[in-house]
């Protein structure tokens, strides 16, 4: 009983569930401890406050900032198109079985090629630029948000069909008030999904794809090209935390958008 709880309290908007800061402090005096006691070696290691001086360096110049934002256009241009693509393709393979029958195969087919796959076709089609790196983020979205539309769709019963159909539902209809509501909290959880595909397809495109010094990337690039750890670690945390940033803002508007629903749901 205390354990469902402690998980209501946990999904409150607003509430800060402290325990989640136990490992990450405990993995942080470790590290300070394991530096400062030279347990490691520390060229490849570096002690904290090492990452610190880099992060404050980082963080108190104008391309820092210029290069997230860079980063988050490309994840969020190419999130949105993957995203409405996603559950367009979603909605038409679950409602029409002409269109399952004739575009499901290679629907299937496709998505078991690897993401990382496509990047050279891309790069020689469209070159190195933000087009193509935008297109590749929105294939990382699309899959996710497509499978779970498909699975939301599928899973509208008979028995709303048929209620539907007897209170004369038009096309658009029968769509908007009975497919798109019913299958919202798959649909929500494929976005956040894709949301999480999408903020790592940036990364890799911006390391895989030709660098080209533009982009939070760049920052574990620059690092890696001269060899400076803390630099790549705080590349490192700063990416994770922008990761971690998106996917509450993704949790706070899935609980907006399912208010409607009862509780025990």
């Amino acid at each position: 009983m205390s354990n469902i709880s402690d998980q209501t309290t946990a999904q409150q908007p607003g509430h800060i569930d402290w325990r989640a800061f136990v490992l990450p402090l405990a993995i942080i005096l470790l590290w300070a401890a394991a530096t400062q006691w030279h347990w490691v070696n520390t060229k490849l290691i570096v002690p904290p406050q090492r990452v610190l001086s880099a992060a404050f360096t980082e963080l108190g110049q104008v391309d820092f900032y210029s290069g997230v934002g860079l980063s988050l256009w490309r994840d969020l241009s190419g999130f949105t198109a993957g995203a409405l693509a996603g559950v367009a393709a979603g909605v038409l393979l679950g409602v029409s079985r002409f269109a399952d029958k004739l575009f499901g195969p290679t629907f299937h087919t496709l998505r078991q090629i690897s993401l990382f796959a496509w990047l050279p076709l891309l790069s020689a089609v469209l070159g190195t630029g933000d087009l193509s790196k935008v297109i590749f983020i929105g294939f990382s979205a699309f899959y996710p948000v497509a499978l779970a539309t498909l699975e939301g769709v599928q899973g509208v019963s008979k028995a709303q069909a048929e209620v539907a159909q007897v209170y004369g539902f038009t096309a658009r209809q029968f769509l908007t008030r009975l497919i798109l509501p019913a299958a919202s909290p798959q649909i929500l959880s494929g976005l956040k999904l894709g949301l999480v595909y999408a903020w790592l397809a940036t990364i890799g495109a911006e390391f895989l794809l030709v660098n080209d010094g533009h982009g939070i990337g760049n920052i574990v690039f620059k690092g890696r090209a001269t060899f400076n750890v803390e630099l790549i670690i705080f590349g490192l945390f700063a990416i994770g935390l922008i990761g971690f940033v998106l996917t509450r803002i993704a949790d706070a508007a899935e609980r907006r958008f399912l208010r409607w629903r009862p509780a025990n749901i």
